[in-house]
């Protein structure tokens, strides 16, 4: 069957891009075809329809427009497609002069994938967007991130082991794998949030790695960057080649390759990420996770860096306290602080803008932000050095500056508020050019010339409706209403006015000063709009030659922006600066958790604040046994210890009167359980796996949290294994350790094993009620208050009563001591016995009930209320 030459090309952009959904751009909208067209249309939920026909069926087809495409990629690429964007590479009007029947020359520009997002629209302003590259050499392997929305570029170490958690530090969207590996780490990668994506092996080979990063940075050895392993480099080399692949040879500006020696931070396992909600809650959301209790910052890109800061607290203690100094300085200097806040509102994100400069894909308003932003760069450093004594962030304040040139190009040439596009005019400013000025004046004065002319065909016709309009078939035209067209089309008018066309309601038509005016409106309008093109691409130019320093000053920004919102924090939430240092010292004095605490302000509520004390000395361990009641607050206690530590490891202020952190060089918690069913775990499993992984790796340097370990198995099985955990952590591990359960005979280990103390929540019980009072003591619980809770959550009343019996009959065995458990269960006949009837309620007295029947509440006035009440009292008291 004949193939059309549209079609015929199609078919062979589409086997070059076999994978991905491919945008083919027909005018003002980007179609789909076959497969394609189906896929899509299902994931878009948007009309198929068909066009033509290939081998004797039709042809599906769906399309987007192409003024709206961006929204339509993040909906595919978050449904785990790719979208190879394919343009047309000329005009159609040169594509004809070929012939009739040739087709416009066409090209995939673009390969979208969830890694190599760089618009606005597409990505989320305070959260990086990372394409990692995992690769092995022999026995050592390595993990490569890359944001190409801000350059940023790491490197570093990473056995096979600490992939998971490395991931689950990075949040990549995307990781590029070995096609050898695809299997092996599908599933790893997959539990991570991100979309796999195998490489040839080639793309991995270290030796071209090495000679391309030579190329991409200028230099002739990587030295002065780090020294990269073998395993690095391929990582390295694998994340270039796919950029060049996605991006059609235009790398987008990257900076030097930072190596990330291992141990630099805190180690924190995927687990632990998850239980201690640090930059997303439980349920996915940022909201209730530490990260948005703590978050002031008023720039994305601070944003994006206390993300960092929060995933990856620092282990390195001078850089901690020069971070802690440099917060300090802002909380003891507020006017500072609120100057420097207010103008880094003003401060656009320059690294993003930067990103789409560099790959072609940025406007006038990319160029309005680079302006913007070094403008309040060179404010922010004159802030910073105006107040007297220690100047905070002084190397970050350095690189702020020395812009001067570039600022005054850029307001010279540009407009206040420019538009989206360059294609739309209009940015450059008025004066930049005499060139541009005079274009601009005569197509003004053209739209001038033809409402003159309309007026005086008007007055020519005797028609008052007739206008002269433009479209993009006909150009400039007269036109008027179907009634006058007889007139129109006899002498003399038709003499001067030629038709054109005819439509239901109207008729159109041309002259020949009416086609002049508008080849000359035409070229003017289109030779400003070039001139204006060309200056975009020189001052594009211009910017990228200082990418350099204008990303420094970017980043500096960011430096200040997380400084001053965590000063902003710790002033207006009463937070104090921890004592960092490296000893295994741990405490904490009135230590809060942040995110509850903030929950509880929102209604109107107060925090009980509670102290922890884990001071070990020389390699040996302490362990905090802690029991209480269930929602007396256990978990919170211990979520809040982990997270102050973190906190003060990011350089941040604590919630606590005072805090002494000893360095943590690994933070792991097992609190909370769920099943996997993906993977057929229980929810036993899952717990027994995520203890497993604390018991192989914790080291002296650790902080561990755990809580109710063995709950999920039969008592004396979870009794056995939380015994043997608690023993293996204090004898083996050595660590520090909050241990919470609900075992009470874990409690007497408190006597045999130095270093475990046993502490406990306390409750009140009041007239058969418990109340929660939240605060940690010494000592150990007698009981859980299991049924009083039960009774608090909603059961019915005659399951709270008959488990008191239950317990009352377990408990009295237990103290006799000489009988079996499963006799003891024999004689409480739990499914023979009839229910324990509902507790008798008292009988009002008939009176009482007889008075509060004729009463109508809503024709009671105050007084009538008051006296109704000393009435009603004094019918309960003759019953008594």
């Amino acid at each position: 069957m004949t193939v059309t030459p549209m079609m015929a090309q199609y078919l062979e952009i589409k086997a070059a891009h076999a994978d991905a959904l491919l945008f083919y751009r027909m005018g003002d909208f980007y179609e789909m075809f076959f497969d394609d067209a189906v896929a899509a249309a299902e994931a878009l939920d948007i009309a198929l329809t068909k066009r033509g026909k290939h081998d004797g069926a039709d042809i599906p087809m769906c399309g987007v427009p192409v003024h709206a495409a961006e929204g339509y990629l993040l909906t595919l690429i978050r449904k785990g497609f790719r979208v190879a964007v394919c343009e047309q590479m000329e005009d159609p009007a040169e594509a004809r002069k070929r012939g009739s029947k040739s087709v416009v020359r066409r090209d995939v520009v673009r390969l979208v994938t969830p890694g190599t997002l760089t618009e606005d629209s597409l990505l989320e302003a305070r959260r990086n967007n990372f394409l990692c590259a995992f690769a092995r050499v022999r026995d050592t392997a390595a993990l490569a991130a890359v944001d190409i929305s801000t350059g940023e570029l790491r490197v570093g170490p990473c056995p096979l082991v600490r992939l998971a958690p490395e991931l689950a530090r990075l949040a990549p969207r995307e990781v590029l794998v070995a096609e050898a590996e695809e299997s092996d780490l599908s599933e790893l990668v997959e539990e991570a949030g991100a979309a796999l994506t195998p490489l040839a092996r080639t793309a991995f080979d270290s030796a071209n790695a090495e000679k391309r990063l030579h190329d991409i940075f200028g230099v002739a050895a990587l030295e002065g960057f780090g020294s990269f392993s073998r395993a690095e480099l391929g990582a390295l080399g694998a994340m270039v080649s796919y950029l060049e692949l996605t991006q059609k040879g235009k790398l987008p500006l990257l900076r030097p390759p930072q190596r990330d020696a291992g141990g630099a931070a805190m180690q924190i396992d995927a687990a632990t990420r998850r239980n201690l909600e640090l930059t997303a809650s439980l349920s996915g959301g940022r909201e209730g996770s530490l990260l948005a209790a703590i978050d002031r910052t008023v720039t994305a890109g601070g944003g994006r860096l206390l993300a960092t800061r929060i995933s990856s607290p620092s282990c390195d203690t001078a850089r901690i306290l020069e971070r802690l100094d440099t917060v300090q300085a802002f909380v003891e200097d507020t006017g500072r602080c609120e100057g420097l806040r207010a103008a880094l509102r003003k401060a656009p994100d320059m690294d993003r803008a930067l990103s789409r400069l560099s790959l072609e894909r940025g406007g006038p308003r990319d160029l309005a932000a680079i302006r913007a932003g070094l403008t309040q760069a060179e404010e922010i450093a004159r802030q910073l050095a105006a107040t007297d004594g220690p100047l905070p962030l002084s190397a970050a304040a350095d690189r702020l500056t020395g812009h001067d040139a570039l600022i005054e190009r850029l307001d010279d040439a540009l407009v206040a508020e420019p538009p989206l596009l360059a294609r739309d005019g209009g940015f450059i400013a008025t004066g930049f050019d005499p060139e541009l000025d005079d274009a601009r004046t005569l197509r003004n004065e053209g739209r001038g010339v033809i409402a003159s002319l309309q007026a005086q065909y008007a007055e020519q016709t005797g028609i008052t409706s007739l206008k002269v309009k433009h479209n993009n078939v006909l150009g400039y035209f007269v036109e008027t209403t179907a009634t006058h067209a007889s007139r129109m089309l006899a002498a003399p008018l038709s003499e001067t006015f030629i038709h054109r066309q005819t439509t239901a309601n109207a008729v159109r038509f041309t002259t020949v000063e009416l086609s002049d005016l508008e080849a000359r409106i035409l070229n003017a309008g289109n030779h400003a709009l070039e001139i204006e093109k060309r200056h975009f691409e020189t001052l594009r130019t211009e910017i990228l030659a200082a990418a350099a320093a204008i990303g420094d000053a970017a980043r500096a920004l960011a430096e200040i922006d997380v400084a001053t919102s965590l000063a902003d924090l710790a002033r207006n939430e009463d937070w104090c600066r921890p004592i960092v240092d490296d000893s295994r010292d741990f405490i904490v004095e009135e230590g809060r958790h942040p995110v509850v605490e903030r929950s509880l302000k929102r209604s109107g509520q107060s925090f009980v604040a509670n102290g922890c004390t884990l001071s070990a000395e020389g390699d040996a361990a302490h362990v905090r046994l802690l029991t209480g009641p269930n929602m007396a607050g256990k978990s919170t206690y211990l979520r809040q210890n982990a997270l102050i530590a973190l906190l003060a490891q990011a350089g941040s202020y604590v919630p606590a009167r005072k805090a002494k952190i000893g360095r943590v060089s690994s933070l792991f918690s097992r609190v909370g359980a769920s099943d996997d069913l993906a993977r057929g775990r229980s929810t036993f499993m899952v717990e027994m796996v995520e203890t497993a992984t604390i018991l192989n790796q914790a080291d002296a340097r650790s902080l561990v949290i755990l809580d109710e370990i063995g709950r999920g198995t039969a008592t004396y099985d979870g009794l056995s294994i939380a015994w043997a955990t608690l023993e293996h952590l204090h004898g083996v591990n050595r660590c520090r350790a909050l241990f919470a359960t609900h075992y009470h005979e874990l409690t007497t280990l408190a006597a045999k094993l130095d270093g475990v103390e046993n502490a406990t929540v306390a409750v009140k019980e009041w007239e058969g009620e418990v109340i929660f009072l939240h605060e940690v003591r010494d000592g150990a619980a007698d009981r859980s208050y299991g049924v009083q809770v039960a009774r608090l959550a909603g059961l019915p009343t005659s399951v709270v009563e008959r488990a008191r019996v239950v317990l009352d009959q377990l408990e009295k065995g237990d103290r006799e001591g000489g009988r079996r458990q499963l006799a003891l269960i024999d004689d409480l006949p739990l499914f023979s016995a009839v229910p324990a009837a509902e507790p008798a309620r008292p009988e009002a007295p008939a009176a009482l009930t007889e008075r509060l029947a004729e009463v109508l509440p809503d024709d009671l006035s105050p007084r009538d209320a008051l006296a109704l009440v000393y009435e009603l009292k004094a019918l309960a008291s003759a019953r008594d």
